[in-house]
């Protein structure tokens, strides 16, 4: 699979990538956190504000495989299928100033990006979508991350057969990207459940596997090492590479 890289000119270039939470933060704070973060330098020379081809209606792919986890199938996502997602909120929390739990109609009122954006797998297909949704910068502003947040997590409602719950993550930089979207609807009409209904994520600067599907919750924290077995996501922790950019 073609791996692109977009190489930043300078870090400040990469801070302004990161406008829409860096103007929640002390600047200088998120600079040296940048500086001390090993990662978090290499991602932002690396492809963190270089942005995704953007396709037209016509490029959209006539199949968008499912290759995921299976749809979960416990009590709770089960009754949020038979309720129409009525009773779903996108938890924000951790370290935040002020925590959310955002109805869909809320989300609904805030879904003001339409993009049409490529989904690179790592099992090497590729599909095209339309995705609608809300910035997850915007959400995130809502929230107001505190100064020492250093990552996003995101927590689905999906496990494996074992029982290990999926999860997926992000630094506040790759957040801060303005094509990171919070999708509600796939080519026009709502996430269907095997597709991560009724949030999804979808960041198209990077490989697939990174577009946690059925969100429920999203976490700033400061380390990921308490989380999962401390590798970032749950492919990272099977040996997945944690940034994955295309």
């Amino acid at each position: 699979m073609k791996r692109r890289l977009f190489i930043a000119s300078t870090l400040s270039g990469a801070l302004a990538a990161c406008a829409p939470i860096g103007n929640k933060l002390n600047q200088n704070a998120a600079f040296h956190r940048l500086l001390e973060s090993a990662e978090g330098v290499n991602e932002t020379i690396i492809g963190t504000h270089g942005h995704a081809r953007f396709y037209r209606p016509q490029d959209i792919s006539a199949d968008f495989p499912i290759d995921s986890l299976d749809t979960p199938s416990d009590a709770v996502y089960s009754r949020l299928i038979g309720e129409q997602f009525r009773p779903y909120r996108l938890i924000v929390n951790g370290l935040v100033a002020y925590p959310q739990a955002l109805p869909l109609d809320r989300l609904n009122a805030m879904m003001k990006v339409s993009q049409i954006t490529r989904h690179d797998c790592v099992e090497g297909w590729s599909a095209i979508a339309q995705w609608q949704g809300v910035r997850l910068s915007d959400v995130l502003a809502l929230a107001v991350p505190g100064a020492n947040a250093r990552y996003v997590v995101f927590h689905s409602f999906d496990q494996d057969t074992n029982g290990t719950p999926y999860y997926e993550s992000l630094s506040l930089a790759q957040a801060a990207h303005p094509q990171t979207l919070l999708a509600l609807r796939q080519n026009g009409k709502p996430i269907l459940p095997e597709r991560g209904a009724p949030v999804r994520l979808t960041i198209p600067t990077q490989l697939g596997y990174k577009s946690a599907k059925w969100v429920a919750r999203i976490e700033l924290v400061q380390s990921l090492a308490a989380i999962g077995s401390g590798k970032g996501g749950y492919w990272e922790d099977q040996g997945y590479e944690w940034y994955a950019g295309i």
